[in-house]
């Protein structure tokens, strides 16, 4: 048998069944209200009989009033609770663990819900088309927002999830922490790496606090965010061996963010024909890591590629997102020999010499992407096979319905709700 069918035991006792990770897709599919309803059961039914070793969801903010997106799951208190533990059953139900993974936007945040001031480290705008600039967050409202992580990890351990993921990457509140970039700040939250990683690790400290020894904690980690002067793969490394200290059960590794997108696939053509973009680095921060298991996301596609780079050692688990919304079954098909290798569907807009002219065409072709697939994860939570040949002015119309609603003016801190 592969060794992608071995099952993988974490410090905190819980057993991955197989070396195949359903990473991460955003499904925006929340209700008005922030909560889940029976499209993310259906769409988790579906994901959680697909045979992966690990199920982690996309984009659970810990505050309603900073989305990354409209449909955005929120978890700061016990409000849904039924709700989601019927979503955490549907998963289960297919015999696969379920990890939610907790996120803050930061300057991230929707960049068309106008009326809408994001917070962040420093007030540094993304350098997209729309993008507000974002208020500087005071200490109070810093320690507000890691009591929220920690706050709705505890809520889904109640509704029977099995882990957390902290998301470190992708631009996100926490990567943006992390890089000098972005974190301009010279008090006890930035101004040298040590000062820049304090935020993650409080989040990781206060959240395995609140929650039981066998309870799942994970990290999804930048090898790098690929903008000048930004986080670098030696500040990543630092990080990597901070971590190692820490109760943490998974490291996944990633890289990129909206402005540059590697994770989507926009590394040199020589890197995307090895299949994983970052297995390079992953290798780099093996010893590093210590015991904690590393999942390399990004590139994977076929069985040998997959098989070759967990056999080497350079990774533990390997990680899968986008095919996933085109072959809800992909660890099952992959272990069980049905393909040897997953679709990969790439979107880019037309009018390409026009468009580059005014905006940065990287960005605006991986929000395309994003909304390709995430118009996929839709027609699953509908009941409907998804629809490799959608095209680009559908998938536009959708991505402006789902993301333009206006929004009324809010109020700029971080928030203080109830938890």
């Amino acid at each position: 048998m592969s060794v992608l069918s071995d099952p993988l035991t974490l410090a905190c006792g819980q057993v991955l069944p197989n070396r195949i990770m359903k990473s991460a897709l955003s499904e925006a599919l929340g209700t008005r209200s922030n909560a889940p309803d029976h499209r993310l059961e259906r769409l988790y039914t579906t994901w959680g009989g697909g045979g992966y070793g690990l199920v982690v969801t996309g984009n659970v903010m810990v505050d309603r009033s900073q989305l990354g997106e409209p449909g955005n799951v929120v978890i700061e208190d016990e409000r849904d609770l039924d709700a989601l533990t019927r979503w955490t059953k549907a998963a289960h139900d297919g015999g696969t663990p379920l990890w939610a993974q907790l996120n803050h936007p930061g300057r991230q945040a929707n960049p068309l819900a106008l009326g809408h001031t994001p917070v962040a480290p420093s007030p540094v705008a993304v350098s997209l088309p729309g993008a507000a600039r974002p208020r500087e967050l005071t200490g109070r409202e810093i320690e507000d927002i890691i009591d929220r992580f920690a706050a709705a990890a505890s809520v889904c351990e109640t509704a029977g999830f099995d882990g957390v993921q902290i998301h470190g990457a992708h631009g996100y509140l926490v990567a943006q922490f992390l890089s000098p970039a972005t974190n301009r700040r010279t008090d006890d939250w930035g101004g040298d790496p040590q000062r820049r990683m304090r935020f993650l690790l409080e989040v990781v400290r206060r959240v395995r606090e609140r929650v039981s020894p066998g309870f799942a904690v994970g990290i999804k980690l930048n090898s790098a965010d690929f903008q000048r002067g930004g986080f670098s793969e030696d500040e990543s490394r630092g990080v990597i061996e901070s971590l190692a200290h820490e109760r943490i059960d998974l490291i996944e590794v990633s890289g990129g963010s909206y402005e540059e997108p590697a994770m989507m696939g926009t590394a040199a053509e020589s890197t995307r024909a090895r299949e994983a973009y970052f297995l390079d680095y992953a290798r780099t921060v093996r010893e590093l890591a210590g015991d904690i298991p590393l999942a390399v996301t990004g590139g994977f596609r076929t069985h040998g590629g997959m098989a070759a780079a967990v056999e080497s050692g350079d990774c533990d688990v390997v990680g899968i997102g986008r095919p996933t919304a085109v072959v809800p079954d992909a660890a099952a098909a992959i272990l069980g020999g049905r393909v040897d290798a997953l679709p990969s569907h790439r979107m880019q807009f037309g009018m390409r010499r026009v468009l580059g002219a005014v905006t940065d065409l990287k960005a605006l072709d991986g929000f395309l992407d994003l909304s390709w697939h995430a118009d996929q994860l839709h027609r699953i939570g509908a009941g409907l096979d998804p629809d490799p040949d959608r095209g680009v002015i559908a998938t536009t119309v959708s991505m402006l319905r789902r993301n333009g609603r206006v929004t009324s003016p809010r109020r700029t801190s971080s928030g203080t709700g109830p938890r």
